[in-house]
């Protein structure tokens, strides 16, 4: 059974779930010193955003397979590394949107009606009315950073409050901010023409200060700006000064770039409201999150695919019926390519032809690079870091998706490309059971599992036959035959379906009949 140690706290729900898949540790706050002396006994590790999961904990992971962040951001593991090593990183983005949303929209109104501070002036005995002049959110512009569901939920909620939403995603299509009444525009446009800006974007080296002096300098006077995604997004030294000189009325916080914040001089501001990073605390989100994180592990540690990978390729729930019978069609050919490509390869198409062109088909391509790499190389090879190992393999991997296929309804073609020449292996997928069906230029039929003799020979009368008879002299059963050519008389390749694998020594003397090019023997 695997092993899973949780190091932050999760809901039991979640734990429960987790207990009837693996064996199940909970050890939170642990040192970093523990924390590496422990991980190695471990098949998955769950955190919330506490723990630091550095590139020393991954490597010293030796049996870690995933990484589960219970929550959205994941600034506090080591993606890179993770990749590098061949371990899932999986994160529940969606299970707190509400809650995120939410509290959004709880900050956006405490800024309008300075409720904090009216609170506290009562509980002081004060009854300052004309202190708290608030103003409304109807007709205001609302700019949203980011349209991730967080942003979304948002937009939907302050349109329902008579505001007007725009908006920067440099993802979202024109189409689908129409559809969602919103208006797309660069971020420095956003930010002067906006009344109030909420962020819910992730920390990245991209967003790292993304509201910064510059961009407040932009910003249309008495901006009020929301930050519930990320600390450090914004440059909370620049705001200060924005506060201070009136270019920014008022700020609702609830992430710091330090956390806790201590004597940061935002907090005793009174245009500042703050929250303690609660964009996520309510019981709904934590047993959501919860609940989501652990069945991705669950998954992954079952073989299967998460919904929610940071770090490989993987395909919405839909497109993923489709694709998923394809995956031993692509993990076939990279197996086949393994051991029939006769040279290497400095350059790798795979090709999609027919519908399966119309999906995203990342997820077949690392099977494929997976299945080939796994023969050679001696690091753990898996779709998280296939491509990885290609490119430090030297191999430059393209993937390509076009039009119908003509003689097949759906095609997956490989080209390995090397500087003595190309190999093309093509797989369909045939009364839902993976083929190869070409193989270079011949028209092959074979089932990828099983042992098989392959033989490259010229197309003349005799040669198949002193082949089977040489095998049967040698006691090894032939249980199919198939011969592809590419013109009469030219050249051919047979494949024969044997019991057993063909010993070097036989194989040795097949190559000795007339008008035998090469001989293999290929364990699928």
């Amino acid at each position: 059974m695997p092993r899973v140690l949780v190091a932050d706290p999760i809901a039991e729900a979640g734990i429960a779930r987790l207990r009837e898949h693996a064996e199940v540790d909970v050890r939170l706050k642990q040192s970093p010193a523990s924390l590496l002396a422990r991980i190695p006994d471990y098949d998955a590790l769950i955190v919330r955003s506490e723990t630091r999961v550095d590139a020393n904990v991954i490597q010293a992971g030796t049996r870690l397979k995933v990484i589960g962040r219970a929550g959205a951001g994941v600034d506090n593991i080591d993606v890179d590394a993770a990749t590098r090593a061949g371990v899932l990183v999986v994160n529940a983005p969606s299970g707190n949107t509400i809650a995120a949303t939410e509290h959004t929209m709880a900050m956006m109104l405490a800024l309008a009606r300075h409720i904090p501070q009216a609170d506290q002036a009562v509980k002081a005995g004060r009854w300052e009315r004309s202190r708290f002049l608030g103003f409304e959110l109807r007709d205001k512009v609302l700019g949203v950073v980011g349209l991730g569901s967080i942003g979304r939920e948002v937009a939907h909620r302050a349109q329902a409050f008579g505001m007007r939403v725009i908006a920067t995603d440099p993802v979202l299509s024109e189409e689908r901010a129409s559809q969602l009444n919103v208006k797309l525009m660069s971020f420095d446009q956003l930010m002067s023409e906006a009344d109030l800006v909420t962020l819910h974007v992730p920390l990245t080296r991209e967003t790292h200060h993304l509201v910064d002096a510059r961009a407040l300098a932009l910003a249309k006077p008495g901006l009020r700006l929301i930050n519930v995604a990320r600390g450090g997004i914004v440059d909370e030294s620049a705001l200060r000064d924005a506060l201070r000189d009136g270019q920014v009325a008022g700020a609702a916080i609830d992430v710091f770039e330090q956390e806790p914040p201590g004597e940061n001089p935002l907090i005793s501001m009174t245009q500042v409201v703050t929250t303690p990073h609660l964009g996520a605390s309510t019981e709904e989100a934590q047993i959501s999150v919860a609940l989501e994180i652990t069945e991705q592990v669950i998954a992954v540690l079952d073989g299967g695919l998460p919904r929610f990978s940071l770090n490989a390729p993987v395909a919405l729930p839909e497109a993923m019926a489709f694709l998923r019978p394809f995956i031993p069609v692509a993990e076939g050919i990279g197996r086949f390519y393994a051991q029939v490509g006769r040279q290497p390869a400095s350059r790798i198409h795979v090709d999609y032809a027919g519908e399966i062109a119309s999906y995203d088909c990342s997820v077949l391509t690392a099977a494929l690079l997976t299945a080939f790499l796994s023969r050679f190389s001696a690091e753990r090879v898996n779709p998280v870091n296939a491509r990885t190992v290609a490119a430090a393999h030297g191999i430059t991997v393209v993937e390509q998706r076009g039009a119908r296929a003509s003689e097949f309804a759906n095609l997956i073609s490989l080209q390995a490309v090397g500087e003595h020449g190309t190999t093309r292996v093509g797989g369909t997928l045939l009364l839902n059971e993976p083929h190869i069906v070409t193989f270079d230029d011949f028209r092959i039929d074979l089932v990828p599992h099983g042992t098989f003799l392959m033989s490259w020979h010229a197309d003349r009368p005799g040669i198949v036959g002193a082949i089977g008879t040489f095998l049967g002299e040698k006691n090894i059963n032939i249980a199919s035959m198939q011969v592809g050519r590419d013109r009469p008389r030219g050249d051919a390749v047979m494949i024969l379906s044997v019991d057993d694998p063909v010993p070097e020594s036989i194989l040795a003397d097949i190559r000795r009949i007339p008008g035998m090019a090469d001989v293999l023997s290929v364990s699928l």
